[in-house]
């Protein structure tokens, strides 16, 4: 139960210094091809990788099935949670546009977002 405190306060310290970050979002473009991020063009209109993944752990798609905090990243480790279902949950709150789920590279790069937040705070504990 430790290890789960030590990542809770790690990442919540993180929330508090990236939340004005979350609101000025950037966005990610997926017309060049899938798998594929551009952030680079003016036409985009959804949420980057990071945000999804920083809002699932703060709570953001509770009513959507996904736990937060602490809970949310167990559940990705033992594999009772997937990227996947991350973003359908982001579609399901009306954050994400539907083509997403088939867009590999999103999912990838959301997946990669909560490996970053498992080894980022990993004591060797």
């Amino acid at each position: 139960m430790k290890i789960i405190n030590l990542i809770n306060s790690a990442l919540i310290v993180a929330c508090i210094a990236f939340v004005p970050g979350i609101v000025d979002a950037q966005t990610v473009n997926n017309s060049n091809g899938v798998g594929q991020i551009n952030r680079d063009s003016p036409n985009t209109s959804y949420l980057q990788p990071f945000n999804i993944a920083f809002l699932a752990y703060q709570g953001a798609f509770k009513e959507q099935g996904i736990p937060s905090a602490g809970t949310l990243i167990y559940e990705f480790q033992i594999g009772k949670l997937t990227a996947k279902d991350v973003v359908q949950a982001a579609i399901k709150a009306n954050r994400l546009p539907a083509q997403l789920l088939n867009d590999q590279g999103y999912v990838n790069a959301v997946e990669s977002q909560f490996t970053s937040m498992i080894n980022g705070n990993d004591t060797g504990s």
